[in-house]
């Protein structure tokens, strides 16, 4: 028998209960802010519109892109056991990804609002034969409902973060109550696994960020030749992912590098497409000529900014670009996921905040695979540095492929830990095809 919870999920719970009749004035302001999806917005409270397919059902859940690309090898591995996926995660962007990315059998819902009755309904109408919360998503009523069914519950690719540690130690009981109830955590790190132990995991393994192993981003390979055709002979540099504060640096630093570095380009890819807007508005006033993507527009000559506020176009920069700014870094958001740019030749230049992926950058930064910047006249020195040096630029981009490399592997050793599950789900399967 669990342990009593404690009094801050038992009021948790009773306030989310009581919130729930508000659900709908939530999910309208949610919509206004094109955070919803109008067709599917039931979902949010556990109603699903698909059937539950036959026989078991792993149910993957992430919170947003990231965290549903992270899994989509582990999507494909399962698919060949012939195992049927639910994959759930929060966002509209996440939801756009996994319709272009993952196969047509691999079903999509939004998660439920975290209140006791949305979710119990979505969890009695899939019946998950096992749960696979990646990272670290944790809500507190989607995983205690979980739990009350006997649902087997894993923690995949977890991650604590140095910041987000001390705040759950000082609820340790409530994390702990969480977080003693997943049958084992499999980390990307040491430091997690610690944190974790620390915090109430029962069972922790150290299996390496999943990260590493997802395929290269793809890109339209149409699109592709006409963005190379337009921009051939200029130096490029992609600043991805980028968060509010950190376009106003790339600008001041586009600007010096400008009046040394003839027919610059720099491409902007913003975190939130719908800052497009607003992004190109500034630049047009400091007298920089932009052009929207989003508009129809593109890169010709006298473009010096092009902000590419368009959804899943990533890879497609990555390519174009020989140098890359990984967004999230220059400000206090923890960084973006240099893996991505790594695979696809971008040499890497990060700010200092990257304690969201701090083991992955520290490899890179150690062997010489990425540069770190620390405000906009480092980052000028080292963009500039990389465009106009090719041999450091190919020794850095050539230098974190190796790293990549030999940090890979997280994916065979995921599935070895959770073969003891898989092997129950398989004998089931048998049985009734017997």
């Amino acid at each position: 028998m669990a342990d009593p919870l404690p009094s801050t999920l038992r009021f948790y719970r009773a306030v989310s209960s009581g919130l729930a009749p508000l659900a709908g004035t939530f999910a309208k302001r949610r919509l206004k802010q094109g955070k919803e999806d109008p067709a599917r917005i039931e979902e949010r409270r556990g109603i699903s519109r698909r059937p539950r397919p036959a026989g078991p059902l792993v149910w993957i859940h992430g919170a947003s892109v990231g965290e549903v690309l992270a899994a989509a090898g582990l999507v494909e591995r399962l698919r060949a056991l012939n195992l049927r996926v639910l994959v759930t995660s929060g966002t509209v962007t996440s939801a756009a990804i996994v319709a272009r990315r993952f196969p047509a059998d691999v079903i999509h819902q939004y998660i439920p609002y975290d209140a006791p009755k949305f979710v119990a309904r979505f969890l009695d109408h899939w019946r998950p034969s096992l749960a696979l919360f990646i990272e670290s998503d944790l809500w507190p009523n989607l995983i205690l409902e979980a739990s009350v069914r006997r649902l087997p519950m894993v923690l995949v690719n977890g991650r604590m973060s140095e910041r987000s540690f001390p705040r759950w130690q000082r609820a340790s009981r409530t994390i702990a109550a969480l977080l003693g109830r997943f049958d084992i955590c499999l980390t990307q790190s040491r430091q997690d696994a610690e944190r974790l132990a620390a915090l109430g995991c029962d069972s922790v393994a150290v299996t390496g960020n999943l990260k590493f192993d997802v395929p290269a981003l793809p890109a339209d390979s149409a699109k592709l030749d006409r963005l190379m055709a337009l921009t051939r002979g200029r130096p490029v540099v992609v600043a991805a992912s980028t968060h509010p504060g950190e376009e106003e640096i790339i600008l001041e630093s586009h600007r010096a590098l400008a009046t040394s570095i003839p027919g610059l380009l720099t491409v902007i890819v913003p975190r939130h497409p719908d800052r497009g807007e607003a992004i190109a508005g500034m630049i047009a006033a400091s007298g920089v000529a932009v052009a929207l993507r989003s508009h129809g527009d593109l890169p010709v000559a006298r473009i010096g900014i092009y902000v590419a506020d368009t959804m899943g176009e990533l890879g497609l920069f990555y390519r174009l670009a020989p140098v890359a700014v990984m967004g999230g870094s220059l400000v206090r958001h923890g960084g973006q996921n240099p893996i991505e740019a790594a695979k696809l030749g971008a040499a890497v230049v990060h700010g200092p905040h990257v304690f969201n992926f701090t083991d992955v950058y520290e490899a890179l930064d150690r062997a010489g695979g990425a540069r770190m910047a620390g405000g906009a006249d480092a980052l000028t020195r080292q963009l500039g540095q990389l465009l106009l040096d090719p041999e450091l630029r190919q020794t850095t981009i050539v230098t974190a492929e190796h790293v990549v490399a030999q940090l890979g592997g997280a994916l065979e050793r995921t599935l070895r830990a959770l073969q003891p599950y898989l092997l129950q789900l398989r004998l089931e399967i048998g049985a009734s095809d017997a």
